[in-house]
């Protein structure tokens, strides 16, 4: 079965001089864990009980990370993955507080392959559409969706500029567990349609958060009746909370 990706055009907030430059914003098919790929593993009839590919599966994560926090360049085919630092040694000393571990992931020969040979398919214009192009940590100036307790966390997109009186409104931080939490108004440092700077909370837990935009702006003059909202996952610390995760150390 040919791979299909599909998307919808909408304005490129970064070119605002030219009104007909488009991009092509991904139709999500949904979320899927690693129980769901268990699934989809039995389902190519391997003839594996599901707890020898759960095995398998999670024995290949733990070495593959031991290898690459050993100093390896790990090549698995799909990604090549190579562990780097970050931040600044102050006095030849390693600091955790402003020093971490990066590891960075590129694409290799497997999946360029696939890539080349994945159908896309156009669905349209979306008009006035409201979406999250990428984030960035301040701190690192990383764009993966790491996050850092304390700092600037900048999010670019469309149609972000939090205002309204609707209690919905706002920017929200919903962790591994359903706990959700508002940032203050004064957190929004820099809160415009296509950009917005976050002031993450100092004391914000080690853990894996969906970070939530909700607005009632409108292009127009007057506001939107029903405020609407835009999520992206954000990852604070080195051990990322929820899903299904297995045990890997």
């Amino acid at each position: 079965m040919q791979n299909t990706l599909k998307g919808w055009l909408a304005n490129n907030t970064v070119t605002t001089d030219n009104k007909d430059d488009k991009i092509l914003l991904l139709e999500s098919s949904g979320n899927i864990g690693l129980e769901q790929i268990y699934n989809e593993m039995k389902e190519e009839d391997t003839g594996l009980r599901m707890e020898t590919i759960v095995h398998v599966v999670t024995l290949f994560l733990r070495v593959v990370m031991r290898l690459i926090l050993n100093g390896y360049s790990v090549n698995t085919g799909l990604f090549r993955a190579v562990a780097q630092f970050v931040g600044v040694i102050d006095k030849g000393q390693w600091d955790p507080k402003t020093n971490s571990v990066y590891v960075s992931f590129i694409q290799e020969k497997l999946l360029r392959e696939a890539i080349a040979k994945t159908k896309v398919e156009i669905l349209g214009t979306k008009a006035n559409v409201m979406y999250i192009l990428e984030v960035e940590d301040r701190k690192t100036g990383l764009k993966d969706g790491t996050a850092t307790p304390g700092r600037n966390f900048f999010v670019r997109g469309s149609h972000l500029k939090v205002v309204g009186s609707n209690e919905s409104v706002g920017v929200t931080l919903t962790d591994s567990k359903g706990v959700v939490r508002k940032l203050e108004d004064d957190e929004v440092s820099i809160n415009k349609p296509s950009e917005l700077t976050l002031l993450l909370p100092a004391d914000l837990a080690d853990d894996t958060y969906t970070l939530t935009v909700c607005t009632q702006y409108s292009q127009s003059a007057q506001l939107l009746k029903e405020p609407r909202s835009v999520s992206t996952t954000i990852v604070v610390g080195n051990s990322g909370g929820g899903g299904d995760r297995p045990e890997i150390e």
